[in-house]
């Protein structure tokens, strides 16, 4: 028998290793797994309808989904654990929201904005709670910072105090408001990390000195009986500061952050005298919060 050169075995080795490979990524092309190189390898359909209706909804139950798609709840769970694996979506009690920042990045200067139009509706019907001649605090947050581009410029005498560089100069031109803010730290860290908020030290001391009418706030989480909620320990200090200088608290928060409890507590339920949410927030979780004492007003 003839004795191959070790040549002819390298290349016999090269076509067996290339065969194998072609075969495995078949195999994962067919299952849907793309391990990052999905745009070679696209999601399995109803992965892909998922994400299509949450681009558009924003978010969706499971059961929408469910009869959406024409399969079971248990199916759908399954199927939205998995998407949220690989970062695609975000679950929620009940369902799933789309994978976007939560934080409107912005750049140096002062542009035009883009929000969603929860953030705006929730914005637009907090602003029209301000009254002329008030002393608010605006927490730092995307849905406050609506809420100050909402605010109509018949108000007058009206006293800003906030927390958020981007809340201060989105107000420089506002004929009827005057704005401070909180001082502290310039806060670098965080979700966005272009986001300009104050944070301690320092930061409560002009606080600790005023009483506003009411403070209108921002959190990462809503739920009925573990309360209000934030990730980060610099802001649920300010925060917390803004509620104990203000008569009564006004928190807003679309309705995918309700049923969501983050690490730290900003107030409980019966802290926050109402909630500005929008409009597709599940009556179950209305009638919750309004039991555990805090009004929720649907924009």
């Amino acid at each position: 028998m003839a004795v191959r050169s070790g040549q002819a075995r390298e290349k016999d080795g090269t076509y067996r290793f290339l065969s194998i490979f072609v075969i495995t990524m078949e195999n994962a092309r067919r299952e849907g797994i793309s391990n990052g190189l999905s745009a070679e390898f696209p999601l399995p359909y109803r992965h892909q309808r998922i994400l299509e209706i949450l681009d558009t909804e924003r978010m969706a139950e499971v059961g929408q989904l469910s009869d959406a798609l024409g399969v079971s709840a248990v199916t759908i769970r399954s199927d939205l654990d998995s998407l949220e694996k690989r970062l695609l979506l975000r679950r929620v009690r009940g369902g799933a929201m789309a994978a976007k920042p939560a934080r409107f990045e912005r750049p140096v200067d002062v542009p035009s904005h883009s929000f969603t139009d929860e953030k705006e509706r929730i914005g637009a019907l907090a602003a029209s709670m301000v009254r002329s001649g008030e002393t608010i605090v605006l927490d730092a947050g995307t849905t406050t910072l609506a809420m100050a581009m909402a605010l109509p410029e018949h108000l007058r005498d009206v006293m800003i105090i906030t927390s958020s560089l981007d809340i201060a100069i989105a107000l420089e031109t506002h004929p009827g408001a005057s704005v401070m803010v909180t001082g502290g730290k310039l806060k670098k860290t965080g979700r966005n990390p272009h986001s300009r908020s104050l944070v301690p030290p320092f930061a409560g001391l002009l606080l600790e000195q005023l009483n506003a009418d009411c403070a209108y706030l921002c959190c990462a989480g809503i739920d009925a009986e573990r309360g209000f909620t934030n990730a980060h320990l610099e802001e649920v200090e300010v925060k917390r500061a803004m509620l104990a200088a203000s008569r009564r608290a006004v928190m807003l928060g679309d309705r995918g952050k309700i049923g969501h409890v983050a690490g730290a507590r900003i107030a409980t339920a019966r802290d926050i005298h109402t909630l500005v949410t929008d409009r597709k927030a599940t009556p179950a979780d209305i009638a919750a919060l309004e039991t555990a004492g805090t009004k929720v007003l649907l924009a």
